[in-house]
């Protein structure tokens, strides 16, 4: 079965990243010129996806605003005759269907995602996390999608962490399948000691979850930091039925981090076509005085 629906869930405070998320969301931080979360939406886009959730919160109305219409500018545009622009101006706001939902309190990611229950009824779906891009040819939630048509289980993104950083992400118990493709039985959520680590294996910010999931989030108490974890919903999804990680490739970008930041506006920037040469021009001699 095609992926159709993609969730991303946009709800939270961004507070590794204050004091700029105080006033802007930290989905639309840019990378370069385009805000982070557009990134996000244009992968699921280029997977064939068509429809999208963006889940929310009180004071993140500048997202929804970014996908929107903007009448006023684009007649400017029309009436300067700045063609190039206009295309790209109102290419944002045609990429795909796109849905917004607030999210009444912040009470987890799992949370987040069981608000999507109404939009994907009773089909597979994606999800996307709010903080991490991922650039490269081959979209990585396109990745995780082939992987769900083959073998028919809910699938994870995984990539290995340096392991002084494994208290920071989930930990998998995986077996190898094939090629990038693992089988995962289990998972814990944010493992305190290295005793209840099950590998490097972390899941980092893709994902494809069957509708059973709803109903296992209904039922899952809440768990590390007082929040519904979908990590934990996993794990009882893992156990029951199985899951498929896959290690995708593309270069990922921690956007609720100060250092991920700046990482993605340059090393995106060394490959934009209006100022790529510039900079690079520009770190070679910075590098000079370093």
């Amino acid at each position: 079965m095609k992926i159709k629906k993609a969730v991303i869930p946009a709800a939270g405070l961004g507070t590794r990243v204050l004091p700029i998320s105080k006033s802007l969301p930290k989905e639309m931080l840019p990378i370069v010129d385009k805000p982070a979360i557009q990134y996000i939406v244009e992968e699921a886009v280029n997977a064939g996806i068509t429809d999208i959730l963006i889940i929310t919160n009180r004071g993140k109305h500048v997202i929804e605003d970014h996908f929107d219409h903007s009448y006023e500018l684009e007649d400017v545009l029309k009436s300067n005759n700045r063609s190039d622009l206009l295309k790209q101006v109102e290419g944002v706001s045609q990429l795909a269907n796109i849905y917004f939902l607030r999210q009444k309190e912040t009470r987890g990611l799992g949370h987040a995602v069981l608000c999507a229950k109404s939009f994907v009824g009773n089909e597979p779906f994606a999800v996307l996390y709010g903080d991490d891009v991922i650039i490269g040819q081959d979209p990585a939630i396109a990745q995780l999608c082939r992987a769900y048509e083959k073998y028919g289980l809910g699938v994870v993104g995984i990539k290995e962490v340096p392991k002084q950083d494994i208290h920071r992400y989930s930990s998998l118990k995986v077996e190898h399948l094939e090629g990038s493709l693992y089988r995962v039985s289990d998972m814990v959520e944010k493992p305190a000691t290295e005793a209840e680590v099950l590998s490097y294996f972390s899941i980092l910010g893709r994902c494809i979850l069957p509708p059973e999931i709803f109903g296992i989030l209904e039922n899952t108490p809440l768990g590390v930091g007082g929040e519904l974890q979908l990590t934990d919903a996993m794990k009882t999804l893992t156990q029951k039925q199985g899951m498929v990680g896959v290690d995708f490739t593309g270069v990922r970008y921690d956007m609720g981090n100060k250092l991920g930041i700046l990482q993605a506006n340059i090393e995106v920037g060394l490959t934009h076509p209006e100022i790529g040469n510039d900079l690079r021009n520009y770190l070679k001699e910075l590098a000079k005085t370093l």
